[in-house]
């Protein structure tokens, strides 16, 4: 018996052939026939079984059998807003693991000490709709533009909003003991800083704009490990 294949289709209740590229791989990977079977997803929180009724050259096309309105599997809004590393594969491999555990949004910060300025979206989204057909979620993440970070803390939002920093002159408290204290319904955003961590003046930017300070452990992270980290404390903290 084959495994049911999932295919990302943002219109997919309204269209009746698979985009380009999820075409090829499944014509050209997958092999896929007409009469065989397949899932698609909106991104938008619907599954859709579906079958292909035409595998030709370039284009699959398909006929909708049954839709599947999926249960959002945590609740309150999970925003991760970090750095991006100079080496971007480093934060290409943490959006894709995040993703995977289970993220909202990821907002990507210019700072202080930032070494890298410009973050290519479209690539972004890519490695996270992968990531979404991979772990199966109904919810594509949100990959938002590249911002300066004050402009981010001088957005209003929703919730707790945390910023993970090493600076010990500025009190801070244990990330995953305060998202314990959260309601679970509670939107949460966490910040996590460039390479060599934001400076001690963003810190108390964001502590005057009602972002709490506090830190991630006793060990010293790696941007991208500190971005997956935050996200599993969320997680742990929403579904436990």
């Amino acid at each position: 018996m084959k495994e049911v294949r999932f295919f990302y289709v943002p219109d997919a209740a309204t269209s009746q052939e698979l985009p380009m590229e999820e075409a090829m791989h499944a014509l050209r990977v997958l092999r896929l026939q007409a009469g065989d079977e397949m899932m698609l997803m909106d991104g938008n929180g619907n599954f859709y079984r579906a079958e292909v009724t035409l595998a030709h050259t370039k284009h699959c096309l398909y006929e909708i059998k049954e839709t599947l309105p999926q249960q959002r599997q945590w609740p309150g809004n999970v925003h991760l807003s970090i750095a991006p590393t100079k080496m971007m594969e480093r934060m290409e491999w943490m959006i894709e693991k995040a993703v995977e555990v289970g993220v909202d949004e990821i907002s990507f910060l210019h700072c202080q000490f930032s070494e890298r300025r410009i973050v290519k979206v479209s690539r972004a989204e890519k490695i996270a709709a992968a990531a979404m057909k991979q772990s199966r979620k109904a919810w594509k993440t949100q990959i938002n533009e590249i911002m300066s970070f004050d402009q981010f803390i001088g957005q209003p939002r929703e919730g707790r909003k945390f910023i993970a920093h090493c600076y010990e002159e500025v009190p801070r408290t244990y990330l995953y003991d305060e998202l314990c204290k959260t309601s679970s319904e509670d939107d949460v955003t966490v910040l996590i800083g460039p390479e060599g961590d934001f400076s001690i003046d963003e810190v108390r930017k964001a502590v005057a704009n009602g972002y709490q300070s506090v830190h991630l452990g006793k060990s010293r992270l790696r941007t991208e490990t500190a971005g997956l980290s935050a996200v599993m404390m969320m997680q742990l903290a929403k579904t436990k």
